[in-house]
């Protein structure tokens, strides 16, 4: 069955012939189409007949004749079939890199009505730097940022992993810890001192049973831990293991012979408050004083002292001491041990003799040997009379404070005030000698004008 006819086409070609042939092997049938441009008449090598265009087949699809084209061309020829006349975009696209994007255009006037692929290579995609790791970061670049990180947070952030949880307990980061006024303290207290603290503010909180076993002795160079209500043997777990005390609060405790024994082993110690103290034998305290000679404040008033031990106190506190508390021991203290005090300390600045009910005006001439006396604290001293008063602006040239509360009041104390100008008359209701905090100046979280970092929240 053939089909034949001429018809002139564009270009001067003609479409010379079309027939359809029946195949007897394979029982398909094939078109076969001659094209030939009228250029290419004189050169016949130009021309292609389209028999083996996949497009035209009525029985394999496009991707079976592209196999068979392959086989019968050796390797690396099929770009070479691909870039002749006639071939199909979609063979292209086909055979085209997987690894390559096409894009399809038909712009310009010499690409009218004809469509040409451009294969470009992928760009790699940019690796992200807007998002860094926390495992990436070195240790010290941690540990600065955790510095600034508030104490509960700090703890929370020590369960997320191994990593953390040892950075969240260097020691570097806990260096100042305030716990002030905390119930059951006694866990907190002991993972605290295994992390190497230096300074530890405690004061007025409930500490349970504890008994602190380190591996050596502790890094605590300032501790505050008055008003607390903290069992003896576990204050001396933690006393007996301080070697680098310097600042040392233990207002209102019950102490022991073997707390004293263990300040002992101090000597860097520069003040130490122990008002309000009980439990403390004599011998001990002796022991104490003769051994931590750079004590500079010393407040030791109101403790359960008797004669005894107000006299191993004034033969054996420290010659450099400057600020010395020792009130409240009404009949305990007599004008001897003045004398001895005032023989041993001669540059004392500061001195509490409060409530000493044997002390009288004959006192003066024994207290006028401190050269360098600027307040002085005779409050309730019954006595000492007001007109032993009148004129110790002169009898101490450098006294600038002087506290006589329960000797004058009323009228007679703007009389004194306006014969001694220059002294400031029962402006200090409260002693400050060797305490964290004043009485008349409580600021919170700080102890010896340094403030603690960590803090815990109530």
């Amino acid at each position: 069955m053939t089909r034949e006819h001429g018809a002139p086409v564009a270009g001067g070609g003609e479409f010379k012939e079309s027939r359809l042939v029946g195949s007897s092997e394979s029982g398909s049938l094939t078109q076969r189409t001659r094209y030939r441009l009228g250029s290419n008449r004189r050169n016949p090598e130009h021309s292609m007949p389209l028999q083996d265009l996949p497009c035209l087949s009525l029985q394999g699809s496009m991707l079976s004749q592209a196999r068979k084209i392959n086989k019968r061309k050796p390797r690396g020829c099929l770009s070479e079939g691909l870039d002749m006349e006639c071939t199909p975009t979609e063979l292209i696209q086909q055979w085209s890199p997987l690894h390559k994007h096409q894009r399809l255009t038909s712009k310009g006037k010499e690409n009218t009505g004809n469509q040409f692929v451009l294969a470009r290579r992928s760009r790699r995609k940019r690796e992200s730097t807007s998002s860094i790791s926390w495992d990436h970061l070195p240790d010290e670049l941690l540990l600065r940022i955790l510095f600034y990180i508030p104490l509960q947070d700090l703890l929370r952030m020590s369960t997320v992993c191994m990593r953390w949880h040892r950075l969240a307990f260097d020691e570097s980061l806990w260096h100042s810890v305030d716990l002030e006024g905390l119930t059951h303290v006694g866990p907190a207290l002991q993972q605290v001192l295994k992390t190497g603290v230096r300074m530890l503010r405690c004061p007025r909180s409930f500490v349970e049973e504890l008994l602190f076993t380190g591996t050596g002795p502790l890094q605590i160079v300032v501790m505050d831990l008055s008003s607390s209500i903290i069992p003896t043997s576990s204050l001396e777990s933690i006393i007996c293991q301080c070697r680098q005390l310097e600042y040392l609060s233990l207002e209102g405790l019950q102490l022991s012979d073997n707390v004293i024994s263990s300040l002992s082993k101090n000597p860097n110690l520069l003040q130490l408050n122990l008002s309000g103290c009980s439990g403390l034998s004599a011998p001990a305290l002796a022991d104490m004083l003769q051994s931590c000679t750079s004590i500079e404040q010393l407040n030791i008033a109101w403790c359960d002292f008797s004669n005894d031990h107000v006299k191993s106190v004034v033969a054996n506190v420290s010659a450099s001491v400057t600020h010395l508390n020792i009130s409240g021991y009404r009949e305990n203290l007599t004008l001897d041990d003045v004398k001895v005090l005032v023989t041993r300390c001669p540059n004392i600045q500061t001195l509490d003799l409060s409530d000493s009910s044997l002390l009288m005006a004959d006192s003066f001439p024994v207290l006028k040997q401190l050269k360098a006396l600027l307040h002085l604290s005779l409050s309730r001293c019954y006595h000492i009379h007001l007109a032993a008063l009148t004129g110790l602006d002169k009898t101490f040239p450098t006294l600038s404070l002087l506290d006589v509360f329960g000797i004058v009041t009323g009228s007679h104390l703007s009389s004194l005030k306006k014969e001694m100008p220059r002294v400031s008359i029962n402006s200090r209701p409260f002693s400050s000698v060797a305490r964290p905090t004043p009485a008349s100046r409580p600021i919170g979280c700080f102890m010896w004008n340094r403030k603690c970092r960590l803090r815990f929240k109530l």
